[in-house]
């Protein structure tokens, strides 16, 4: 396993890490949760990306039930606060007191005294940016977490939210947590460029674009998949796109990779991040997702990369 510090900070993370969204207490039972958290963390995993949202807490519950069988200073915790959580008009956004209250639920859910990140899990236009980095900084000088971050922020937030702090002398958001991936690289021309200037590392969700990037929907959509119980793909999985992946699927079996392995590992050569978020529903899926740390990825084969996927 490679460990990758996060931006400026000596904070080092896995630089393929897991995450629980969709699965954890949702799509997958709790042993095979849990089975899938041993296989990632003997395998070298020592972050574990977490939100309140996800499956409504159930989530850290069932990450905090396994938490007991490693060594939660050799972990990296994060959790994020943004989505409502009831109905309450005050369990939602990045109000002080949603951020305080929040906090203090995922931890108990989570069954640990302090997270390593918390992460703005989007941007909160009814809330002024001073209330949140103030709120943020006050955990961090309480313990409750030890760096804050932000997901899903225009490059223009990320640079008002350091302005602000550097100001007020407060904590900086340390890391960005976009979704970025071989269909999905808007990112690019302004959230890379201002996180490497404001010394901010990028932890990156959707690194296989919902399992599209495996070729798993090349022939049609399986029962059960992603695609097929959610609508969270239907505006991805067009024939273009497909007709690219498919290329991409014949190119990683030239190079002698999976086609996930060869995504991942395109993601993995960029400096700016620190580590990609992988999902997965078996242990399977940990370790060949794990083995993309190994696989190099040559001039030519980029090249063929950017035929099929480039920007114009």
């Amino acid at each position: 396993m490679q460990y990758r510090k996060v931006g400026s900070s000596g904070l080092r993370v896995s630089a393929v890490s897991i995450g629980g969204w969709i699965t954890f207490g949702g799509s997958i039972d709790e042993p095979a949760a849990h089975a899938i958290l041993r296989a990632a963390v003997e395998g070298g995993v020592n972050f574990i990306d977490l939100a309140d949202v996800y499956a409504r807490g159930r989530a850290e519950k069932v990450v905090g039930r396994v938490l007991s069988d490693f060594k939660r200073r050799e972990l990296v915790i994060s959790s994020k606060v943004f989505w409502p959580m009831s109905d309450d008009p005050n369990d939602r956004g990045l109000s002080r007191k949603h951020v305080v209250e929040s906090v203090e639920r995922s931890l108990r859910r989570l069954g640990t005294e302090y997270l390593d990140i918390y992460f703005c899990h989007r941007e909160d236009e009814e809330t002024r940016l001073e209330e949140t980095v103030r709120a943020m900084d006050d955990l961090v000088h309480q313990g409750k977490i030890l760096y804050w971050g932000t997901s899903v922020w225009s490059a223009r937030k990320l640079d008002e939210a350091h302005a602000l702090a550097d100001r007020r002398n407060l904590y900086a958001p340390l890391v960005e947590q976009p979704p970025y991936n071989l269909l999905e690289r808007g990112i690019e021309e302004d959230v890379l460029p201002a996180a490497a200037r404001l010394g901010m590392g990028v932890v990156v969700w959707s690194p296989l674009a919902g399992g599209m990037l495996t070729g798993k929907y090349n022939d049609g959509v399986p029962s059960g998949s992603r695609a097929d119980t959610t609508q969270w793909l239907e505006d991805k999985l067009t024939e273009g796109n497909l007709a690219r992946v498919r290329g991409f699927c014949s190119l990683a079996r030239e190079t002698g990779v999976e086609p996930g392995q060869l995504a991942l590992a395109w993601l993995l050569q960029r400096d700016e991040v620190s580590s990609v978020i992988t999902g997965a529903t078996r242990p399977e899926h940990v370790t060949s997702n794990l083995a993309a740390v190994e696989v190099q990825v040559p001039a030519h084969v980029n090249e063929r990369i950017e035929a099929l996927f480039g920007r114009s």
